[in-house]
């Protein structure tokens, strides 16, 4: 069985041991696709999906009947995104609910991959789907066969000041001991850098002759952004490489990092425009943050604005590169690259076609 969020989760049928992880074994794959997404990376279980079916696997996607940006996906809608794989419908929530919806397709599962995340990154959600409806993918999994959990993860778990990056890491160090305890179970947690949907909520707004905005001089934070497509790729190659079990894969995409300048300097040269910056202090929102974490203590239903604050504060100045703790600095050149999509022939097709299909809903900053 397998889980997967706003996205999914995947599992396969794999008989294997942790020396021979071959191809020659897998026959069945599960999928779980559920509504939950988080800031950044999880709308990408749909992909994963196409990129497995594509690879010849019997993919199993379980789903939640009402999926996507505020449940607006119907059960027809989810199956169309789903084409090609077994679909079913289940909550990932409820353990007892999950394990009867793979009971009654009367299958075994050999891998799990999930995808599962907050939509909102809000303080009970993240435990609730980061954390507990992980778990219960494994649990699940494990109960009907699964040997191998590919789990994605977030590269901006190294640096953990936000509720749903303890919530992953807690689930990530469950995962890692579950293998050291079981040998005959693996794992490889993927932890990609920015999708470049959520580097693409001001390209509407630069072409309709708007500046760009960017905290402090724009060079605070950078990335090395990945596509869905390659994304996929890569999470697809964790089911069988040998050499990407019981690791944790840091990944991003091609090319060299981008700060937030790097990309409001490539959609004015796209647009044709001269470059139009609104820089904003970085202490604004440390100042906002403040204020909250005050009235937090007197009125605690404030407590997901709060965390929301802080989640806007990170990424706005936090890199998702890798981090050295050692030397307290991020490093571009040690981040991995995979892939062949790029964030500019992203930007010219957004303005070429628009969003669709690429809301970023409760991820929206700007």
């Amino acid at each position: 069985m397998s889980i997967c969020n706003p996205f999914n989760c995947t599992g396969l049928k794999l008989h294997t041991s942790k020396r021979h992880f071959t191809s020659h074994f897998i026959n069945q794959i599960q999928v779980t696709t559920t509504p939950y997404a988080i800031p950044l990376p999880c709308y990408i279980g749909k992909f994963v999906v196409k990129e497995l079916v594509k690879r010849g696997f019997n993919v199993i996607a379980v789903a939640r009947e009402k999926s996507g940006i505020r449940g607006k996906n119907s059960k027809e809608d989810t199956l169309g995104l789903l084409s090609g794989a077994n679909a079913c419908f289940s909550d990932v929530t409820n353990l007892d609910s999950l394990e009867r919806s793979v009971e009654n397709l009367g299958i075994c599962i050999d891998v799990v991959v999930s995808c599962l995340a907050s939509r909102s990154g809000g303080v009970k959600d993240s435990w609730l789907i980061d954390y507990e409806a992980t778990k219960n993918s494994l649990i699940a999994g494990k109960k009907f066969g699964a040997k191998h959990f590919v789990l994605l993860s977030a590269i901006c778990v190294q640096k953990p000041l936000l509720e749903f990056q303890r919530a992953k890491l807690k689930f990530e160090a469950e995962l890692i001991e579950e293998a050291k305890n079981d040998e005959s179970f693996t794992y490889s947690i993927v932890r990609p850098t920015a999708f470049f949907k959520s580097l693409a909520g001001q390209v509407e707004l630069v072409k309709d002759g708007k500046p760009y905005v960017m905290f402090g001089d724009g060079k605070l934070c950078a990335c090395k952004p990945i596509s869905e497509a390659d994304l996929a790729s890569f999470i697809a190659d964790c089911v069988l490489g040998e050499d990407l079990i019981n690791k944790v894969l840091p990944i991003g995409g091609p090319g060299e990092a981008l700060t937030p300048l790097d990309q409001g300097e490539m959609l004015f040269k796209l647009v044709g425009k001269k470059p139009n910056f609104l820089k904003v202090p970085i202490e604004i929102m440390d100042f906002a943050i403040g204020v909250l974490d005050f009235l937090v203590k007197l009125f605690p239903s404030l407590e997901d604005a709060a965390e929301f604050g802080k989640i806007g504060r990170y990424y706005a100045a936090e890199s998702m590169l890798i981090w050295d703790p050692e030397t307290g600095e991020y490093k571009a050149e040690e981040t991995p690259s995979y892939g062949k999509d790029t964030l500019e022939e992203f930007f010219k097709r957004v303005l070429e076609e628009g969003m669709a299909g690429q809301e970023l809903g409760e991820q929206t900053i700007f």
